[in-house]
């Protein structure tokens, strides 16, 4: 029974987003920040507000059936707190905005998490939850704080996305009434590509530039690094290491080779998707092993360089590339 209901509600819903854009926010995406008002917040009795209803009802006629003040008195009050209850949920959607859409580095088809922030105005805002996709989440929020509330999402694939529809609502205080409205925000991050799994080793033979050997005067400084046991005095960054209360000595690099380089065309025998994935999984793996690396795609090539900002620019690079024209399965003669 429950899951017919459900399918019914289901089927209900969807026709009203096709029919009925308006109701349901189903439109272009808003630009930030994205307010609440009268106009766009919406309100129906929960499955605990019909049957407070139909209590209330039953009173009503018992109270009038036997002419009874003091019961038609209580049910008059309890109609009246049931109406209070549902200018305070009101109230306390109404002005409320999502002032922020932001995430943090992610790989398609892994989940990260979006943060959301709303600013509250100038009155605290108590029990309201907010929904991404298939997770929600409650939160509650101070007079003049804005805060962030963080949810999971999973995109479906690299490039630009946005996290679709959000919905938010609150069913303060009495739990009688359902009080929704729905925030498109016109608000993109970037996905990486996602990484191929049991990807094969780094292409051999070109060798990796800067591996890391004992530093000399001569060697082309890389930067500072903590002290170890066996390294020498006059490697020691005397006035570094006083900056920072620690021990920190001149770290280099000696060039001991070409950089590696990951070469999109030289992938053959794999499709374009395929080929992302693996590049992707590549540059990680070469930043995790601090190797000095270069990647050659068609229109440009990154590097050779290492570090957070060079595999971002990399990982962005792949991200960006135009994805593959699905084939129309047409043959011709």
């Amino acid at each position: 029974m429950a899951a017919t209901l459900a399918d019914v509600r289901g089927r209900v819903l969807a026709y009203a987003e096709r029919r009925l854009p308006a109701l349901t926010r189903l439109r272009q995406p808003e630009a930030l920040p994205v307010a609440l008002h009268r106009r766009r917040i919406y309100v129906l009795p929960t499955r605990f507000g019909l049957g407070f209803a139909f209590l209330l009802f039953v009173m009503l006629i018992g109270a009038l059936n036997y002419g009874n003040n003091p019961a038609l008195l209580l049910t008059c009050l309890l109609g009246a707190i049931a109406g209070a209850s549902l200018f305070a949920g009101f109230r306390a959607m109404s002005g409320l905005a999502l002032a922020q859409v932001r995430a943090g580095e992610m790989h398609a088809g892994e989940t990260a998490n979006v943060r959301l922030r709303f600013a509250p105005g100038p009155r605290a805002r108590a029990s309201l939850r907010v929904k991404l996709g298939d997770d929600d989440t409650a939160f509650a929020l101070p007079a003049n704080t804005p805060l962030d509330v963080e949810l999971p999402f999973t995109p479906p694939t690299r490039g630009w996305n946005r996290c679709g529809r959000v919905r938010v609502w609150t069913e303060y205080p009495l739990g009688l009434f359902g009080i929704w409205s729905w925030v498109n925000p016109d608000a993109a991050f970037l996905v990486f590509p996602a990484l191929e799994a049991n990807a094969p080793p780094l292409p051999p033979g070109a060798g990796f530039a800067g591996e890391r050997t004992p530093a000399g005067d001569s060697e082309e400084l890389a930067g500072l690094r903590d002290y170890r046991s066996n390294d020498a005095r006059r490697l020691i960054a005397w006035k570094a290491s006083l900056r920072h209360d620690r021990l920190l000595v001149r770290d280099s690099e000696r060039r001991s080779g070409e950089a590696l380089t990951l070469d999109y065309a030289a992938l053959r025998g794999l499709d374009q998707e395929a080929r992302i994935r693996r590049l992707a999984a590549w540059v990680v793996a070469a930043e995790t092993a601090h190797a000095s690396y270069a990647l050659r795609l068609p229109e440009k090539t990154f590097g050779p360089a290492s570090g957070a900002d060079h595999r971002r620019d990399c990982l962005r690079a792949l991200a960006l590339l135009p994805l593959a024209q699905p084939s129309s399965g047409k043959s011709t003669s």
